[in-house]
């Protein structure tokens, strides 16, 4: 009976994986990405073939599982990422936690709190001047009396950044 069922299971779960593969648009790699099971197959020689990619891919379910997730944030397992996420999040926290010393930056067009924030928000150094000339003009639009959160001061920030000539393609980099 057991035995009945891990056959099934198997062509069942072959069907599957087939259909899918058929309906699926190509990507650039086809392998698992990376992690430990990237790691660990990586001396076999055919890595496009569906021998080690199943290894890979199985490697990196069962040990450990979140051994994906580790690889990322910490950039380790081969694996990488742009910290855009995170540096959203940290832009917003900070923000938060500095409201008000940023609102008198802002007024000011200057500032420590103003120029952390820039950085956050990933403002290269040459282009920090203009950044704090665009908020302290802009001051009234991006500090609402009405809507005075930090997740919408730093949404503000990225349209009226958006809209700026020289800050645009620091917004689009994002």
């Amino acid at each position: 009976m057991m035995r009945r069922l891990a056959v099934l299971s198997l062509a069942l779960a072959t069907v599957c994986l087939g259909a899918a593969g058929v309906s699926a648009k190509p990507t650039a790699d086809t392998g698992p990405g990376c992690g430990l099971g990237k790691m660990a197959w990586s001396q076999y020689k055919k890595q496009k073939s569906i021998g080690p990619q199943a290894l890979m891919g199985i490697t990196n379910m069962l040990f450990p599982p979140s051994n994906q997730g580790f690889g990322i944030t910490y950039e380790t397992l081969g694996c990488t990422n742009d910290e855009k996420l995170w540096a959203e999040e940290k832009a917003t926290m900070f923000a938060g936690i500095n409201f008000e010393n940023l609102s008198q930056d802002m007024a000011q067009g200057r500032g420590e709190h103003l120029a952390s924030l820039a950085t956050l928000l990933r403002v290269p150094a040459e282009e920090q001047a203009e950044f704090f000339a665009m908020t302290q003009e802009k001051y009234t639009s991006l500090i609402q009396s009405g809507e005075a959160s930090p997740v919408a001061l730093v949404k503000a920030l990225h349209e009226a950044m958006a809209a700026h000539p020289v800050l645009a393609k620091v917004s689009t980099a994002r």
